[in-house]
């Protein structure tokens, strides 16, 4: 009976362990010394820091940490400028301009139920800041203790100024602004907000369901629940997941060799980069790295 427990926890360990996956190690091609990239969720605590096995070490051990930007940049007065500017509709266009009557009367009713703010107020905003706006309310609902504050990126970036290392970006505050608010068209971007908004449930589920895989540490469910589509305008469309997701991380893994030869490296970013045929960690290996996830629990 003994045997057979020891057995089981055995057992239990390796499933744990394979599905350890944020955190892993780079390493071969002439590096001088490893590097590491470690997948953030934005909707995970800073806790999860504790169950990544290796992090620790690995971030005393490299000597910088690049994030996909410099957190505290996007806090500087000009980067609040810039995104002040990148939010507000053009020239005439106003919200009233891009729905209907009806459309506009029913996302009001669910902007103020949801943000507790009239829609009239906000009728020279872009839907897109809406909807990432949105995007934080969803978050509130279907994960209770989420703190908007408390953001695993920037953690990681504020513990490395702490400890004397370098903080860099994979890309610039410009670039990943006009990514977000402006790669849509307004149309688009109008669409996007109301079927969010009228398919709440389909939001809150899949929120639910990544923020589930990610702290489980299982990059593959976490694959499936990022790829989930519902049939509607809130799904991403393969042009705008290659702006958002693909063509960035081809861009970064163009750029990552350099820098891991220059220094040992923590590259913090979004775990979706992570993941798939096309993602970085694959990327990387096609060009010939060696990488590997550090264990959840190591078994001496």
């Amino acid at each position: 009976m003994k045997r057979f427990s020891t057995m089981v926890m055995l057992l239990c360990i390796a499933v744990l362990s394979a599905n350890a996956q944020l955190l892993w190690k780079v390493s071969g091609k002439n590096l001088p010394k490893a590097s590491y990239v470690l997948g953030t969720h934005h909707l995970a605590p800073l806790s999860i820091l504790d169950s990544i096995a290796g992090f620790k070490q690995a971030m005393t051990d490299v000597e910088q940490v690049y994030g996909e930007i410099v957190m505290a940049e996007m806090q500087t007065p000009a980067a609040m400028q810039q995104m002040q500017q990148a939010i507000i509709l053009p020239g005439d266009t106003t919200l009233h301009t891009l729905y209907t009557p009806a459309q506009y009367d029913s996302l009001a009713v669910k902007v103020k139920e949801l943000m507790g703010a009239d829609l009239k107020m906000m009728d020279k905003m872009k839907p897109a800041f809406l909807t990432a706006q949105l995007g934080v309310v969803i978050a509130m609902r279907a994960v209770p203790g989420f703190n908007p504050q408390q953001q695993l990126d920037g953690w990681c970036q504020a513990e490395a100024q702490k400890q004397g290392k370098k903080v860099a970006g994979l890309e610039t505050v410009d670039f990943q602004i006009s990514v977000l608010y402006g790669a849509q068209s307004l149309q688009r971007q109008a669409a996007q907000l109301l079927a969010s908004m009228n398919h709440l449930a389909d939001m809150e589920q899949q929120a639910r369901s990544m923020t589930t895989a990610y702290m489980m540490q299982d990059l593959k469910q976490l694959e499936q629940a990022m790829n989930q589509k519902f049939g509607t305008a809130a799904d991403a469309l393969p042009e705008e997941e290659d702006a958002l997701i693909y063509h960035r991380n081809t861009k970064w893994v163009g750029s990552m060799p350099a820098i891991m030869h220059n220094q040992s490296t923590l590259f913090a970013v979004g775990c979706g980069h992570l993941i798939g045929e096309r993602g970085i960690l694959n990327q990387l290996k096609q060009q010939g790295y060696t990488v590997e996830p550090l264990s959840l629990i190591h078994i001496s």
